[in-house]
């Protein structure tokens, strides 16, 4: 698993390849924050990676997940998972929502 600084996710979100920006927290704290152009889909789901897989063409796709903040465990638990399951370009975005937004970068809400 790869991990991401807020620059290195702007650097991601710039270049020319599409990535899967997947908030792994409840829906309710999705709906609170999220970063722009991500999707929910709960880490603690059982069926976690068969909602990745569907959203995603393939394997190789790169995976980008974030949780609340560098303390939660939530994506880098789901990056785990994730690379278990085969997907080969996974991400773990440290700062989460909370690195995001304190670096001054947008966030969207749903309430």
């Amino acid at each position: 698993m790869k991990t991401l600084t807020v620059g290195g996710l702007e650097k991601l979100q710039r270049g020319n390849r599409g990535i899967n920006l997947i908030n792994v927290l409840d829906r309710e704290e999705f709906e609170k924050a999220h970063i722009p152009g991500s999707i929910n889909i709960p880490g603690n789901r059982n069926d976690f990676v068969e909602q990745v897989e569907r959203r995603v063409s393939s394997r190789d796709e790169p995976v980008v997940v974030y949780c609340a903040s560098v303390d939660c465990q939530a994506s880098p638990k789901a990056a785990k998972r994730l690379e278990s399951a085969g997907f080969t370009d996974v991400y773990d975005f440290e700062g989460g929502i909370r690195g995001w937004r304190d670096a001054g970068q947008p966030v969207e809400h749903r309430l």
